[in-house]
């Protein structure tokens, strides 16, 4: 299924969003958690939309610090009124001070509940060159806490040897969703498709086929920066995220090995 990630418009309103992806014809919301938008974190008002537009949010990407045990029940709680079977985690940030809700709390919920607790791969950064950006990074650690994980595209780092089919091979079942964007060097969270004439970094194509292949019956969400998607061009927004279906059903949807 396709969804679309709500952070590749941010800038719009949630209503707006609903209705490109309706016009759009995508399957589903990926709902990104934003502390500065406060329509984000309204369950109750996101399901009237949902209603209304008949788009479920299937999915729910948590922010990536400042995370404990209340915001879990919160973000679960979000969850379980919105009917979304995915709530996605990031391992903990340096800044976070307690661990616990990570470590300890997620598993104990994924083992209580009859949602899907995922954790996402995350950016393979460190302050001063030593420090990581985030506490629990490899993809066996990230697999093993809740053996449900997101496979963000936009994470993958050639610099760690672990590209994205491996990355692929190594989470095998686990994974739940793909944040699908493309890169090219420094330039990330780009358009798939290469509408653009510059070099993908990925295979995204032979990546999406040999998903196919493998029977993944999880989900795909569309996950880049506003700017691809033209935002603030109604008309083009639409055209992109045409583009990115045509894209999608071309080399996952209808491939046959």
């Amino acid at each position: 299924m396709l969804l679309l990630s709500t952070s590749s418009l941010k800038g719009y309103s949630l209503h707006k969003i609903f209705i490109f992806a309706k016009k759009a014809g995508y399957d589903g919301l990926n709902l990104d958690l934003d502390k500065s938008n406060f329509d984000t974190l309204d369950g109750e008002y996101i399901k009237t939309l949902s209603d209304a537009f008949a788009i479920p949010v299937l999915s729910i990407t948590a922010y990536d610090k400042w995370i404990d045990e209340k915001k879990v029940d919160s973000f679960t709680k979000m969850a379980k009124t919105l009917n979304s079977q995915l709530v996605v985690f990031s391992p903990p940030h340096m800044t976070d001070k307690k661990t616990d809700w990570f470590t300890k709390y997620l598993p104990r919920v994924k083992r209580d509940s009859w949602l899907s607790i995922a954790i996402r791969n995350v950016p393979s950064k460190f302050w001063l060159f030593v420090i990581p950006e985030y506490k629990t990074n490899t993809l066996m650690e990230l697999k093993k806490l809740t053996w449900d994980t997101v496979l963000d595209v936009a994470n993958i780092d050639k610099s760690t040897w672990i590209d994205l089919q491996k990355a692929q091979t190594m989470l095998g079942n686990s994974i739940k969703n793909v944040f699908l964007s493309d890169k090219n060097g420094p330039k990330e969270w780009l358009l798939p498709g290469n509408s653009g004439g510059w070099v993908s970094y990925l295979p995204l194509e032979s990546f999406l086929m040999k998903l196919k292949t493998s029977g993944y019956n999880g989900f795909i969400s569309l996950t880049v920066n506003p700017k691809e998607l033209e935002a603030g061009n109604d008309e083009l927004v639409l055209e992109k995220l045409a583009q990115v279906k045509k894209y999608y059903t071309k080399h996952f949807l209808e491939y046959k090995s």
